[in-house]
Formats: structure tokens, sequence, C-alpha cells
């Protein structure tokens, strides 16, 4: 028991807070006090809207991002992640909220929770490296999209329309503003955008979204403007800590929608902090770390009420460029949003919705990175597909899908271009002949025995092209398959070429192969090609033995007459080799 705890803590300790995490905060406390603040001011309306759209309230919106907030900033992997409810995630919550009601949800946030804890422990947040980087900008194209159009009801000034797609809700909001505009809400939203995206040029270390807020919001006040709807009122107080809502029996049926919420809030994490790392100079983050920092955060957010958290790209945006350098930026604004929730909601709720909405408008239009874009487009015809096609799916479909949809289609293009570097040429195997023959025998090689290379990879992408190409062979007595410059071949590229052998025997054509190497031989012999070829004595360790092998051959039908000669001895065992 003590050797499984000590392998335990060995595993866990590197997924624990280290000083240096704590060290880098005083570097610049006053930018990421300013970042932190910044960020709280955008996220205040984001939570409570989140925690109203999964179905538990604003409460449990407010408890997310201020409990896993502070808990992701804490153990988390990444110095300029910032976590709480998200949209996506809400997607996936309301049919959880609907089928088991929310202590399912709060249940469903505990196991997720775990799972990520998990998956922390046993590394799998490497595999994000292997996420291509068309990918990656496809899905920061698409967010950035989704977090514009997903502002355009409050900076129309339109109620929010129904509906759960992020373009049907779009059109629905401009169809409403047609029929009653509100010029003073779209006045506010671009009012704001415009101070953030030219102050930012033209002063970068000014936080100008506060300035733009805090201005938006004395305006409204100062000349009245009701066509500028507030935020209103606010929940005070967040919740004691219970497990009330658990109830064990309701674990087996929970586990589906435990699991999709883990990967969801993995998923979302990790390319959260990908993006971030892309959109900052000398920042990276550890993916173990960050799905511990996740799982401990949903651990804890369910005790307070709060629904299952992950990292949010658009705080995480808004975050990295207003000048945040360590987590206590991100530490920072969940404790403005704690004071809030206990004693400033009388305040921010006056703050204009389009005032917010121009905030988060000007964060989409700086996430895109416009000169990464046009390099990726202009690399190659696959990476413009993948990050094309990654970015509609984000926008018409949901993050999850979009990534998959992107992996998907990346890994089927990157198979079809290994696979065509793949070839089999005809090569002229007399070169390879010892000088004692004569001009006419090496002619009647020529006429019966035929040489071919091998390059590339021998795998189930491309393989049968060369069943084709070898089945078309005729007019030949021998083949020879020069097999040292296979890179690969796995089960599918040996059955194809044990089918091919089997072909050209039936038609009377011996098959010879020479150079098999030694990470060919288990696939080869996992479906008896190796013993095919040693049935009859036709594999060889190199080409001379393997034409030494072809004339023995063609003497024994009679097509040559004998000649005085060492004879090639063929490969019987892998240890010859």
């Amino acid at each position: 028991m003590s050797t499984f705890l000590a392998r335990s803590l060995r595993r866990v300790r590197p997924l624990l807070p280290a000083w240096a995490d704590f060290a880098v905060m005083a570097r610049s406390p006053r930018r990421d006090l300013l970042a932190g603040l910044t960020v709280a001011i955008v996220a205040l309306p984001l939570a409570l809207g989140f925690g109203v759209s999964s179905g538990l309230g604003a409460e449990a919106g407010l408890a997310t991002a201020v409990v896993a907030g502070a808990l992701a900033a804490l153990f988390g992997g990444s110095n300029l992640q910032v976590s709480g409810p998200t949209g996506a995630m809400t997607v996936v919550l309301v049919p959880i909220v609907a089928q088991y009601g929310p202590g399912g949800v709060l249940t469903v946030g505990l196991m997720a929770g775990v799972l990520l804890i998990t998956l922390a422990v046993l590394k799998a947040g490497r595999y994000i490296r292997y996420i291509p980087a068309p990918v990656v900008e496809g899905f920061t194209l698409g967010i950035a999209c989704v977090i514009g159009l997903q502002q355009v009801p409050n900076a129309l000034g339109v109620a929010q329309p129904e509906g759960d797609k992020v373009l049907l809700v779009t059109w629905r909001a401009v169809g409403e503003f047609v029929r009653s505009p509100n010029w003073t809400a779209v006045a506010l939203a671009v009012g704001v955008a415009a101070v953030m995206l030219i102050g930012a040029r033209l002063r970068p270390a000014i936080p100008f979204s506060i300035v733009a807020v805090i201005a938006a919001t004395v305006v409204a006040q100062l000349f009245h403007l009701d066509a500028a709807a507030p935020i209103g009122d606010l929940p005070s107080g967040l919740p004691a800590p219970s497990l009330a809502f658990l109830d064990l029996s309701a674990l087996g049926s929970l586990l589906a929608p435990a699991v999709a919420v883990a990967a969801l809030a993995a998923l979302e994490s990790l390319l959260s902090a990908t993006v971030a790392d892309g959109m900052t100079v000398g920042q990276r983050h550890d993916p173990d770390r960050e799905l511990f920092g996740q799982g401990i955060a949903n651990l804890a957010a369910p005790l307070f009420g709060g629904v299952p958290a992950t990292a949010a790209i658009a705080r995480t945006a808004v975050n990295v460029r207003t000048g945040a350098v360590s987590r206590l930026a991100a530490l920072t604004h969940a404790a403005v949003l704690a004071v809030i929730v206990f004693a400033a909601a009388p305040l921010v709720s006056k703050i204009p919705l389009a005032a917010l909405a121009g905030v988060l408008l000007a964060t989409a239009v700086r996430m895109v990175e416009v000169g990464a874009l046009r390099a990726m487009v202009r690399a190659t015809r696959s990476d413009a597909i993948v990050l094309v096609l990654t970015a509609v799916a984000t926008l018409a479909l949901d993050l999850v899908y979009a990534v998959v949809i992107g992996l998907v289609v990346a890994g089927a293009l990157a198979l079809r271009a290994v696979a065509d570097q793949a070839r089999m040429d005809q090569i002229d195997f007399t070169a390879d002949l010892p000088g004692e023959h004569s001009e006419e025998e090496h002619a009647l090689l020529a006429e019966h025995i035929v040489a071919y290379r091998i390059d590339g990879p021998v795998f189930f992408a491309g393989a049968h092209r060369f069943l084709l190409e070898l089945s078309e062979i005729s007019d030949v007595r021998v083949v020879i398959l020069r097999m040292a410059r296979i890179t690969t071949m796995d089960a599918t590229g040996a059955l194809v070429l044990k089918d091919a052998v089997e072909k050209l025997n039936r038609r009377g054509i011996a098959v010879m192969t020479s150079g098999i190497r030694p990470g060919q031989r288990r696939a080869l012999d996992s479906v008896g090609a190796l013993d095919l070829l040693r049935k009859e004595g036709r594999e060889y360790a190199t080409t001379p033995e393997a034409i030494a092998g072809a004339r023995a051959h063609l003497h024994h039908t009679g097509i040559l007459p004998p000649l005085p000669g060492r004879t090639a001895t063929p490969v019987k065992e892998a240890a010859s080799r």
C-alpha cells in the first residue's frame, strides 16, 4: 500500500504548483492587476448569462467564475488562462439539465473533475501537440467569429432571441433590429470597440477596455439613455459548499454525460492554452498541469452550486491583450468577481450590455491574426482546406465537432500525402549481374526477369496500388522485389504483398524478394507472407543473391542452360540476417 501511495505521489507532484509560478507574479503586478480587473468586467455578464442559459441560474454562473476561475488559475498549466462557464459547455449542459435536473449537472461536473485529474496523472495532455496548426488556426478563427456574432443582440440593443445556433440567433437579432432600431446601443457598442482598437494601436499599455466601459456607463447614466439596457440586478453571495446534490445511485447513468463534459473541458482548455501561447512570446503551457487544474476546478465548483467549467478563450484573449504576464491576472479576475458578488453588485448592474458587447467585438477582431492565416492558406492546399473547414464547423456546429472534423480531414490528407510518396519503380537488374555472363544470357535474363524497387511506406492508405501494379505484370517468369527502401509496413501492406505474390504464383510467375528489413518481418510474418516465400526458398538478403536465385529457377525450368558458380542461399530464419 505504501509503495502504491509513493508511486502516486511521484506522479502527482509534477502537477502541483511550483515556486516559480508564484515568483513570476512579482514581476509586473500592476499589469496583472489591471488585466484581471478588465477580464472580470468582461467575464461578469458572461458568467451571469451562461449560468442562466445552463438552467441553473445566474448564481451558478457566478459561483463557477469565482471558484473554478481561482482554482484553475492556481493549479493550471498556463500563466494566462482564464476559466469559467462557457457557451460551448452550456450547449452540452442544457440536455443534461432537462433529463437529470440541476443535481445531475452538479454530479456530472464532479465526475468530469475526477476524469480530468485521471487524464492529467496519465499524462494525456501531451497529445494535444499532435493537433495540426491549421486546425488550431481554424479553431481560433471560428471562435473569433462566434464571439463576435454572440454579441450582436446586445450590440443592437434587442432581446436575446431563442435558439442555440449562433448564426440563427444573429439572424433573428438583425431582423428584430430592423423592425425596431436601437441606435443608442449600436453607438455604445461601436464606440467602445473603436476606442479599444484605436487606443491599442496608439497606446498599447493603457487598458482602454476599462476606460471605454466606464465612459459608456457614465454617458448612459448622465443622459438617461433608457435604450441602453444595463446588466440588471445581481445575486449577492455564494451558497455554502455542500454535497447534498450527490446521488450515488445515478452515477452509472451519468457516466456518459460526464465523459462528454470532461472531453469538452479538456479539448477547449488545451486549445485555449495553445491559442494563448500563440498570442504571446515566451509563454508555454504545461498540458498535463492544465488538465489537473481544470479537474480540481470542476471538483470544487459543484460544491458551491457551480456548473462545469473550462478555459474560456474569449476571457483568455482579453487577459492576454490587456497585458497579463502571470496567473495573478486570472486570480485577480476571480477575486474581483467575488467582491462584486458580495459588495459592488449595485454599481456593476448599471453597466450597459451594449458596452460589454463592444469589448468582446473588439476582442474578437484582435484574436484574428491575419498574417498567420495568410501564411497558412498559402502553405499548401491541404492546409487551406483544413483551416477553412475547421473554422466553418466551429461556426456552424460546435467546438468538439469542429476539432474532430478538422483532425479527421487533416489526418486523411496527411495519409494521402504519405501514401503518394510510396512508389514502385522497375529497375535494370542486369547491372547487378556478375561480369562472367555473356551478352546472350543477359538478353535471356532480361526477357524473363523483371525487378522492382519499392520506396517509401507500404500501408493501408496506398498499398492497394502495389497490388494493382504487380497484378498487371505479364510475359515474365520471375519478379524480383527489392524491399530494402521500404520505410514502414503495416498489416494491410503485408497482406496486399502476400495477395500479389499468390496471384503471380498462380500465373506461373515466381516472386523473389531481397533486403527485407527487421521492422517489416513482424507484419509479413503475421499474415503468413514470410512462410509463403520461405516455402519456395525465395527470400534473399541481397539483390545479387536474389538474381542468382532467379537464374537457378530459370535453369530448373529449362529456360537457361546450367552455368558454373556459387548458388545463393535463401534466408531461412530471421536470425540469419
